[in-house]
């Protein structure tokens, strides 16, 4: 029997993209929390790194259990791009950046710097 290889090929070069993509979104986290004069390892702990993204934004930690909650959860993700953008002096707009994923890298390696919980100055 004659094995098909070529699938085998494709999901390994899957598999090395997928982590790569990862590991960029990784790094931009523990870039983004050290601008913002937090510890770089909280950004790649799961659940940890949003109760911290909660407190770089300005949010209340109890917000943290929102994201867990359906429909809700993507509103939720939704406000806190703004209110990273905004912390980051960038406009509400830039959050659409951080909807495809690619706003992280983006902040992370730009000369942006943090001004603060953009929800503490509403």
């Amino acid at each position: 029997m004659e094995e098909n290889s070529g699938s085998g090929i494709g999901l390994i070069i899957t598999a090395i993209v997928y982590i790569a993509i990862i590991g960029v979104f990784l790094v931009s986290l523990w870039k983004i929390f050290e601008k913002a004069g937090k510890p770089g390892w909280a950004g790649i702990i799961p659940i940890y790194n949003l109760y911290v993204l909660m407190e770089i934004i300005g949010r209340p930690g109890w917000w943290l259990i929102l994201f867990f909650i359906p429909c809700v959860g993507i509103v939720i993700s939704i406000i806190t791009a703004i209110d990273l953008a905004k912390s980051f002096g960038k406009t509400a707009g830039y959050a659409v950046l951080f909807i495809f994923a690619v706003g992280y890298p983006i902040l992370a390696f730009s000369d942006a710097k943090y001004v603060g919980p953009a929800a503490k100055s509403a």
